[in-house]
């Protein structure tokens, strides 16, 4: 195959690998943009996790322990966030170093970016999954269990799998749509709408973090073939 020829135009044929620097050109801005969304994603996916210990901001409730265990688990720290910014990290620093095209764009380093790509989607993935499952059975609060006859008077727990003994998609549906409901709650004040909103942001990041890891995969599978430089 006749080498790569250039003219004032630009490339017009193929290199010898039959690659395109149009190709590798995509594939390093696309690193770019990725990266830093991949960035931003993870930084708050950590901060909506550890608000979850804090509700309405105070702190006495994680010191008492009346926190619930899926806020407890803080996905949004080791699922959502710590393998995100780690991959986000690398492949922002490699999309912007290959701007330049100076030594950057191995192969070796676009295979990195698919191996810690694949663990970020697989920490994504397990966040999403608790994150529902936290936001199905509801937050631990202080609530009168005398009102659903289950004769405890007021006590810790999660009201609302006890109030309903239903399925839990029946369960979800009922408290997550029917706001009378959430006055149940004793303290903290506020905990339902708190509970809601920041595993409702927690599932929205992990399936945005999916999305992009998945990808970022492809580029960096792309990249492993084609490199990342945008010229020389």
């Amino acid at each position: 195959m006749p080498p790569a020829q250039s003219s004032s135009e630009g490339w017009t044929l193929l290199t010898p690998r039959g690659i395109t620097p149009r190709t590798e050109m995509c594939v390093g801005k696309c690193s770019r943009i990725v990266g830093p969304c991949l960035l931003a994603l993870g930084m708050l996916s950590m901060a909506a996790s550890i608000l979850l210990l804090f509700p309405g901001g105070a702190s006495k409730y994680l010191l008492e322990g009346h926190i619930s265990r899926h806020a407890l688990a803080v996905p949004g720290v080791w699922g959502g966030g710590v393998p995100v910014l780690l991959a986000a990290t690398h492949i922002t620093a490699l999309g912007w170093r290959c701007a330049g095209c100076s030594n950057c764009g191995t192969r070796w380093n676009a295979f990195i970016s698919t191996v810690l790509s694949k663990l970020a989607f697989l920490g994504a993935a397990a966040c999403f999954v608790l994150s529902g499952v936290g936001l199905t059975n509801g937050p631990l609060c202080f609530y009168n269990a005398s009102e659903h006859s289950l004769g405890h008077g007021a006590l810790w727990g999660y009201p609302f799998p006890d109030a309903t003994g239903q399925v839990p998609d029946a369960r979800a549906k009922t408290y997550l749509y029917d706001r009378h409901t959430w006055s149940i709650c004793l303290e903290p004040e506020g905990i339902v709408a708190w509970n809601v909103v920041l595993f409702s942001i927690l599932l929205l990041v992990s399936v945005a973090e999916m999305v992009l890891s998945f990808l970022q995969i492809l580029n960096g599978c792309l990249g492993c073939l084609c490199g990342l430089c945008e010229g020389k």
